[in-house]
């Protein structure tokens, strides 16, 4: 059975449109401009790998009719990333087993002390999660198959983050403003480049246009799909702005490998 990979949100950390309505560039009349906050996961045979608890988990679970999680990898601590850890627990109250979660050791550090209550029974509820140390490289079977998932730390402004290696095939890189050269052989002409691309302006924390567009020089993937995007990016105006190797991802993408 193939590897099925879901981006469940394109946008950036405040969702497009906002919360108080303003949508900036985007034409509300295409679907592909209602962005979530970013995350996605990973079908492999019956299970399903989460990267990333965004704050819009739940409905993105419901949307992609998502009945159960095996394991959840996180890119970095930030709150668009992981504030929606407790829509975790009813896959917790299915079968009754914690679900593992593997971080960085800041992300772990910022989880365990925030989240408390997921790691450590309390007040008679149960710990619905297990903290994880991340490896360089994770290999998982699954009905005589197996998937392989390597962690690569880029810089995302002042902290590092996670790009996360699917198979040798396909490079998730939601929140990122450096990919460093000594991991450039392995990122290099990959099927397909996932990558943060906030808006046209320069931004210390993540990826911009232009940015992309020479990285995509460097690494040459088969195909680029953009993710993390602001209200200043509507969909049908960058598509047309783009070469057809690189297009702007939205919710509910999915893609083959």
């Amino acid at each position: 059975m193939s590897v099925k990979f879901i981006i469940l949100g394109s946008g950036s950390s405040m969702g497009v449109p906002r919360a108080d309505g303003y949508s900036g560039n985007c034409d509300l009349k295409n679907k592909k401009n209602f962005r979530t906050r970013s995350s996605a996961l990973i079908k492999f045979n019956d299970q399903n790998i989460l990267i990333d608890t965004s704050p819009d988990l739940r409905f993105q679970l419901l949307q992609n009719k998502i009945k159960s999680i095996s394991r959840v990898f996180y890119t970095h601590l930030h709150a668009d990333q992981t504030h929606g850890i407790n829509d975790l627990r009813p896959f917790f109250l299915i079968n009754k087993k914690q679900i593992p979660v593997y971080a960085d050791s800041k992300t772990k550090k910022y989880l365990l002390s925030t989240f408390n209550y997921c790691f450590k029974s309390s007040y008679g509820y149960p710990s619905t999660l297990s903290i994880k140390t991340l490896k360089n490289k994770h290999s998982f079977n699954n009905k005589n198959k197996k998937i392989l998932i390597e962690s690569i730390p880029v810089q995302h402004g002042k902290i590092k983050s996670i790009c996360y290696l699917v198979n040798k095939k396909l490079a998730y890189a939601s929140d990122i403003s450096l990919f460093f050269k000594k991991d450039y052989k392995k990122l290099t002409k990959l099927d397909y480049l996932i990558i943060d691309c906030l808006w046209f302006r320069n931004h210390s924390a993540h990826f911009n246009f232009d940015q992309v567009l020479e990285l995509v020089k460097i690494l040459s993937p088969k195909k680029t799909i953009l993710t993390n995007m602001h209200t200043d990016l509507d969909y049908a105006q960058l598509k047309n702005k783009l070469p057809k190797h690189i297009v702007p991802g939205f919710d509910g993408m999915t893609i083959t490998l």
